[in-house]
C-alpha cells in the first residue's frame, strides 16, 4: 500500500511540474496578482484538509472540463490557471483522500475570473452605497446633491475613494473568515459542513457590505476623502469594529459537527485524473498559439482607422479633435482602464443610443469632467452584456470587440 502510495505521488508530482513548466508565463502572471492569497489557500489545504467519503472526483473533473473548454475556445489565461489550480485539488484528493472546502473557497475567491467577475460590479455596489448613505445624512447635513459616489455638501465636492467596497477589502474580509473556521475545527478537532461554511460566508459579505456602509458615512462626517493617516485608520477600525469583532462573536453560533471519517475509495479516480490530465494539457498547449483578434473587421468608416495606431495587438487607438477613440477584445473592462489611469470614476449606468443600450460613464481627473462610452459590438450590433458576447463568441465562434468612445463634458 505504501509503495502504491508513492507511486502515485510520484506521478502526480511529475505531472504537475510539467503542466507548471508548459504554463510557466501563466503561472507567473497569476501569482503575481495573487501571490499571498494563492500561498494562503495551498497553505489551508494542508493544514484543514479533511478525510471525506464524498466522492469529489466528478464535481472537480467537470470543473476543470468546463473552464478548459471555455480556455480551450477563448484563449482565457485567466479561466485557464483556475482549472490549473482545481487540476491541482484533483491529484492532491486522489492521493490523500483529503479536502478542504474552506481552501477550496479561498482559491476561488482568489482567481483572476473572480476579481474579473467583482471589478465589473464594483462601481454599481460603490454607487449603491453611496446612495444610501445619502439617504441616511440628508436629514442631518446640507448635503445638496449626489451624483454617483461625489457628495455635495455646502456646494462642497467630496469623492468617495475606489477602496471602498473594493476588491482587497472584500478578499481580506472572507479571508480572516477562512482563518478563522479552519483555527475553530482545530481547536474542536470537527468539521464544518458545507452548508455551515456557505451560510458562514453569507454572513462575511453582509458584514463586509455594514463596513464599508458605515466607513462612507464616517469619511463623509469627516470630509476626509484624502488618502492620508486618519484615512487609513477610518478604514481599519470600520473593518475592525463592524466585521472581526461581529465575525468572532458570531463564530459562537457556528460550532463544527462532523468527526473526520475513514478514507473509503473513490470510483474511477484513474479515469477521472487521465481524462483531466488529457484535457489540461491540450488546453495548455492549445493556448499558448498566438490568437488573431480581428479587432477592425468590419469597423463603421466614421472611426477612419487609416488614422488610428495600435497600441498592442489587444487595443487599436484613434485621435479626433473631439474625441478619443479605443478598440478592444471584449476581455478589457473601461472603468477598470480608466482608474488604472488615475481617473475616478464619477457615475456608470446604462443609456440609450439609438434603439440600441450602451453604457455611459461619468469620469474625473485634475477636476476635468470626461464622458466615456462603451459598448460590445458583434456583426455591427451592440451588447451592454459581457456574459452574453462572450457565449456568442464561445458557441458561435464571431469576432467581438469593445469600443470605448470619451470626450470631454
Amino acid at each position: 500500500m505504501n509503495h502504491l502510495l508513492s507511486y502515485k505521488k510520484a506521478i502526480g508530482l511529475f505531472t504537475i511540474f510539467c503542466l507548471l513548466i508548459i504554463n510557466y508565463k501563466i503561472v507567473i502572471t497569476g501569482l503575481d496578482s495573487n501571490l499571498f492569497g494563492i500561498i494562503f489557500s495551498i497553505a489551508l489545504f494542508f493544514i484543514g484538509g479533511r478525510k471525506t467519503t464524498l466522492n469529489l472526483n466528478f464535481p472537480l473533473f467537470t470543473m476543470i472540463f468546463i473552464l478548459e473548454f471555455v480556455s480551450y475556445r477563448l484563449h482565457t489565461k485567466s479561466v485557464h490557471f483556475l482549472a490549473l489550480a482545481l487540476f491541482v485539488c484533483l491529484i492532491y484528493y486522489n492521493i490523500t483522500q483529503k479536502f478542504s472546502f474552506i481552501a477550496f473557497i479561498c482559491i476561488l475567491l482568489f482567481s483572476s475570473l473572480f476579481s474579473t467577475f467583482f471589478e465589473y460590479l464594483t462601481t454599481e455596489i460603490k454607487q449603491s452605497l453611496c446612495y444610501y448613505v445619502y439617504l441616511t445624512l440628508k436629514n442631518f447635513m446640507p448635503i445638496n446633491k449626489i451624483e454617483g459616489v461625489n457628495f455635495y455638501i455646502n456646494n462642497a465636492k467630496i469623492t468617495i475613494d475606489i477602496a471602498c467596497m473594493g476588491l482587497s477589502m472584500f478578499k481580506t474580509g472572507l479571508l480572516s473568515g477562512a482563518l478563522v473556521l479552519t483555527l475553530e475545527e482545530k481547536k474542536h478537532r470537527k468539521y464544518f459542513t458545507i452548508i455551515q461554511i456557505l451560510l458562514f460566508c453569507c454572513v462575511l459579505i453582509v458584514l463586509n457590505i455594514i463596513s464599508n456602509y458605515f466607513r462612507i458615512i464616517t469619511l463623509v462626517l469627516f470630509n476626509c476623502t484624502e488618502e492620508n493617516v486618519l484615512h487609513h485608520t477610518i478604514g481599519i477600525l470600520c473593518f475592525v469594529f463592524y466585521q472581526i469583532i461581529p465575525m468572532l462573536f458570531l463564530i459562537r453560533f457556528f460550532k463544527p459537527k462532523k468527526e473526520e471519517i475513514k478514507i473509503t475509495r473513490s470510483l474511477y479516480p484513474v479515469l477521472f485524473t487521465l481524462v483531466g490530465t488529457l484535457i489540461v494539457f491540450a488546453t495548455s498547449f492549445e493556448i499558448k498559439k498566438e490568437q488573431h483578434y480581428d479587432l477592425l473587421e468590419n469597423l463603421n468608416p466614421e472611426y477612419e482607422n487609416q488614422k488610428g495606431i495600435w497600441v498592442n495587438k489587444e487595443v487599436f487607438k484613434i485621435v479626433m479633435p473631439d474625441k478619443l477613440i479605443y478598440i478592444k477584445t471584449s476581455n478589457h473592462n473601461p472603468l477598470v482602464c480608466w482608474t488604472g489611469a488615475g481617473y475616478k470614476i464619477i457615475e456608470s449606468k446604462e443609456v440609450k443610443k439609438g434603439n440600441e443600450k450602451i453604457w455611459q460613464a461619468k469620469i474625473e481627473k485634475d477636476q476635468i469632467l470626461y464622458y466615456s462610452y462603451w459598448w460590445y459590438e458583434c456583426n455591427s450590433k451592440k451588447y451592454t452584456s459581457l456574459i452574453e458576447v462572450l457565449l456568442i463568441k464561445l458557441f458561435d465562434n464571431k469576432p467581438v470587440r469593445l469600443i470605448n468612445e470619451t470626450s470631454k463634458a
